[in-house]
């Protein structure tokens, strides 16, 4: 743990953004994480942008910051060269030249509770807030055997390591009383019986759920809390859908807007000139689903959560069909739904740094696409 008085490395911030939003909840297109730069680089500064160009690492450099982070990543597939041939070839030799870091928090942070899609319905003001589309797959259930006396040990220890979380819920687990037998073998050092006599014990079976990506350090924290030799233990993978992790979000304001005063809500949250949007309905508006960034691929679990408006980015005109008169679709632009990102990556450094400075926002515009008014 990092002292008042102790450097702030590049790796150190970059696992405080990681234990927030795990890599490994990433899409497989993505390529979150640090792009270039030195982990055990010492932090000067960190300037937060939703995007990495010349212009961004030009401001970083006068501000006196050597670690960028970005919700975009400035390198998305292989560099084969970087002769100066593109921009991301550019930023890369210019970050190199003048050893800054570039760090990227994309599609993990789009994933969990808290990240960029709930940042954006608490803009709206929206309340009962829950995971648009859950993922599958990434719970694992640990069964272990622990003696009555040691139960409530091992209990905490998997807790503090983040086992038992469920929804909204923390410190989840089951126990039930049972029998365990063993005979130690010659060369062994039981806690309980002895070296080769048969054993009765009165055993607890300890059951609690946790991430998939928590495995090493919830099975770490087993082994060290419990009192046995040989811990019997099983990491089961389960089927269900994770609740607190997903894409997008579903909620509900507080009192039902008519359909022009939603859209001006929406135009205020996000500071927008233009939102493009389906016909609207005569019914006021209640259940919002929204995604940041380009969330077409959630029009139908909208549909199916009987959202009355879906809020997302960069659909194409045939998609705008796909409510089908069921739901509004609200476009409001990619940089738009996303701007505030940065604040969110900023704000949870300082939770962990809070002594560490300097820190800004971005200033320099980022946004290739621009609107002309009539």
């Amino acid at each position: 743990m990092n002292t008042p008085n102790d450097p702030v490395l590049v790796r150190h911030i970059q696992a405080c953004l990681e234990q927030f939003a795990h890599p490994s909840l990433q899409e497989s297109y993505d390529n979150c994480g640090l792009q270039v730069g030195n982990p055990d680089q010492s932090v000067r500064g960190i300037l937060y942008s939703l995007d990495v160009t010349l212009g961004i690492l030009n401001e970083a450099l006068e501000r006196g910051c050597n670690l960028v982070v970005a919700h975009h990543p400035l390198i998305f597939g292989g560099l084969k060269r970087v002769t100066g041939g593109s921009e991301v070839e550019r930023c890369v030799a210019f970050a190199i030249r003048h050893s800054i870091s570039v760090l990227a928090v994309h599609t993990n942070i789009d994933h969990v509770m808290g990240g960029v899609s709930w940042a954006m319905a608490e803009r709206l003001g929206l309340h009962n807030c829950r995971v648009l589309q859950p993922i599958e797959g990434r719970l694992r259930k640990l069964i272990t055997y622990v003696p009555k006396a040691a139960l409530e040990t091992v209990r905490k220890a998997l807790f503090s390591a983040g086992a038992g979380s469920i929804g909204a819920y923390a410190e989840c687990s089951f126990s039930v009383e049972g029998v365990g037998t063993f005979t130690p073998s010659e060369g062994s050092n039981p806690a309980v019986g002895s070296v080769g006599k048969a054993n009765v014990e009165p055993e607890h079976r300890l059951e609690v759920v946790l991430n998939d990506h928590q495995s090493p350090a919830v099975l770490q924290a087993l082994f060290q809390s419990h009192p046995y030799e040989e811990v019997a233990y099983e990491l089961v993978a389960l089927a269900n859908a994770h609740t607190g992790i997903g894409a997008g979000v579903v909620g509900q304001f507080s009192i039902p807007l008519e359909p022009a005063e939603a859209l001006k809500r929406i135009a205020d949250a996000f500071e927008v000139e233009v939102v493009r949007h389906t016909p609207l309905p005569a019914t006021p508006i209640s259940r919002v689903a929204l995604c940041g960034g380009s969330g077409s691929f959630l029009i139908k679990p909208a549909l199916r959560q009987k959202a009355d408006l879906f809020l997302t980015a960069d659909l194409k005109y045939h998609q705008f069909f796909e409510a089908e008169g069921n739901m509004v679709l609200a476009d409001i632009g990619h940089f738009e739904s996303e701007r505030h990102t940065p604040a969110l990556m900023m704000r949870l450094v300082k939770q962990k740094f809070p002594t560490f400075g300097p820190c800004f926002l971005a200033t320099t515009k980022t946004n290739p696409i621009h609107y002309f008014i009539r």
